[in-house]
């Protein structure tokens, strides 16, 4: 038996919770946030068996999405009054870090 942590973000949520309804895959979705961005994020959290990882790995490639997006990037005031960073830069964000590991027992009450 597995553990996946998946983190993704908030615009991949609902697309991806129904298609693990679909799949029949049991999560439990926690409400989370990104430090880079400071953006949401839903981690899910899937206790799995050994042959289902990877059908449940490629169900979230296929639904969590890589995008681009504009950010203003923070003022420092060290810069000597120069505005360094105050214009929009182009980031990619979304897609999904996943982490899988291995459960040594598994109870479900």
């Amino acid at each position: 038996m597995k553990l996946i942590t998946a983190i993704v973000q908030d615009k991949d949520t609902t697309k991806l919770s129904n298609a693990f309804v679909k799949a029949d895959v049991r999560a439990t979705r926690l409400t989370t946030s990104g430090g880079f961005l400071r953006s949401g994020n839903t981690t899910f959290l899937i206790a799995i068996e050994d042959e289902r990882v990877q059908a449940v790995l490629d169900i979230i490639q296929s639904v969590s999405k890589k995008r681009k997006q504009y950010m203003v990037p923070p003022v420092s005031l060290d810069a000597g009054g120069a505005h360094v960073g105050a214009y929009p830069v182009e980031v990619e964000v979304g897609g999904a870090t996943v982490y899988t590991q291995s459960i040594e027992s598994f109870h479900q009450f």
